[in-house]
């Protein structure tokens, strides 16, 4: 077996029968370990933290993304300059050829959805090291097997995502059959790939998986994929539904973020917070600690630093324990952005009260299946409203208006105008994101 692939079903083993950990106190006690050796060993070896001495995480300052591409040389070990980084990442996107690398650094470009793009830097052992922690997090145990035995053909996986990386296609091997797929092309051309060579896996947005759903139910589409993970974007009730009703299975999701591989499904369906490779700590955005932002440090990755980074995403709790019994933490939903929570002014207190992007689905899932596609935008005190709806669009209108008018009542809220356009959808490789507030009512300050 090549020393690569080697190292990585080394981490795969490692990873999905020696770190299961059922024990909350154990897994922390993990962290802390890894965490310590971390701030001693590796936070030197950067210029942003070469002169600082910190006894605990706690202790470090927050970053983000304009924090990190402020000081770019300053975040990582190996001396990369932005302008060399960017350079790269920028000839891949344009070319669509994604092989060439920084040395022997894989250099990456975010989607840019938060408003400004990042760049991440990826060493060799760290795309060996994410490809075998991914698989023995991803895989469901009825595909281990053909994965496991020689002799049988190789998984296909079929991966739908806006930019190729290295870092993805370190899954190739004699096991794995990884294709990537274009976003930007669209669905049309992938067809015949796909029926042509029928992937076990199948990897993509909710959008994207939606849209193939599509294809299925036309018959144009002649895939039985035996697992689906959703990527990218936020995976909504009607996603998972149109999804289900086509391949006869539920998707599962992949938190993966340029921040790092940050949490997956199990078997139960749950998505749990990837917390024995990930510090999370919570931000929380209520009183009853029921969602929170997440501040993430990476303590795997010693190329480009992840410390106590904060991420712009809303994150739900799970209400219950999981009954996998897992110890990392389980999360309800992935609301979706910071930007993506509107705000209005309570009713009697006029002060600000957040409306997070899921209640904002929810209303549009009541409004009935004609409504095929949506999204939301806030100016101040008007929530324009694009609309592609099935038949009468003024029926479509009237229903989504009458579910948006029962929630402000609930949140006690003042209603805000409603204004209809129509619904365009967006362009090819773009990510979905159907809430988004531009700027608050006048007088208004939100609370986070």
């Amino acid at each position: 077996m090549p020393a690569d692939a080697l190292a990585m079903a080394s981490h795969f083993a490692r990873t999905r029968w020696r770190l299961d950990f059922r024990d909350r106190a154990k897994l922390e006690a993990w962290q802390q370990a890894r965490l310590a050796r971390y701030l001693s060993e590796v936070l030197p070896r950067a210029p942003r933290f070469r002169n600082l001495t910190p006894a605990r995480l706690a202790d470090l300052p927050t970053m983000d993304k304009g924090a990190m591409m402020a000081d770019f040389h300053g975040y990582n070990t190996r001396g990369v300059r932005l302008d060399d980084a960017y350079a790269i990442g920028f000839q891949a996107e344009t070319t669509r050829d994604f092989a060439p690398l920084l040395g022997d650094l894989t250099v990456g470009l975010s989607s840019g959805t938060s408003g400004n793009r990042g760049v991440f830097l990826v060493s060799p052992a760290e795309r060996r090291r994410w490809a075998g922690i991914l698989l023995a997090r991803a895989l469901p145990r009825a595909l281990l097997g053909r994965l496991l035995t020689p002799w049988a053909p190789a998984l296909r996986i079929a991966f739908f995502l806006r930019a190729n990386s290295n870092l993805y296609t370190t899954l190739n091997s004699r096991r794995i059959d990884f294709g990537f797929f274009d976003l930007l092309e669209g669905v049309e051309p992938a067809l015949s790939r796909l029926n042509a060579r029928p992937p076990d896996v199948l990897v993509g947005p909710p959008s994207l998986l939606r849209a193939l759903a599509a294809e299925a139910r036309a018959g144009r589409l002649k895939i039985a994929p035996r697992h689906i993970i959703s990527v990218a974007e936020v995976l909504e009730d009607s996603d998972r539904q149109a999804i289900h009703a086509a391949f006869g299975m539920a998707p599962h999701q992949l938190y993966q973020a340029t921040e790092g591989f940050l949490g997956y499904t199990c078997e139960h369906g749950t998505l749990h917070l990837n917390e024995t490779f990930v510090h999370i700590e919570p931000d929380w955005l209520d009183a009853t600690q029921t969602r929170f932002q997440p501040i993430v440090t990476d303590f795997t990755r010693e190329t480009q630093l992840i410390v106590r980074y904060r991420l712009n995403d809303v994150l739900r709790v799970a209400e219950s324990p999981c009954p996998c019994g897992r110890a990392e933490r389980a999360i309800a939903a992935i609301e979706g952005r910071a930007d993506e929570v509107l705000w209005l002014p309570g009713r009697t207190t006029g002060r600000a009260v957040a409306i997070y992007p899921d209640l904002i689905r929810r209303a549009m899932l009541f409004a009935g299946p004609t409504v095929r596609e949506y999204d939301l935008v806030q100016s101040g005190m008007t929530l324009s409203l694009g609309l592609l709806a099935e038949g009468d669009p003024a029926a479509a209108r009237a229903r989504v208006i009458g579910e948006l008018e029962k929630l402000w009542p609930t949140l006690g809220v003042v209603p805000p105008a409603l204004a209809f356009t129509d619904w365009q959808a967006p362009a090819p490789g773009v990510k979905r994101r159907r809430v988004r507030m531009n700027h608050l009512p006048e007088g208004l300050t939100c609370t986070f």
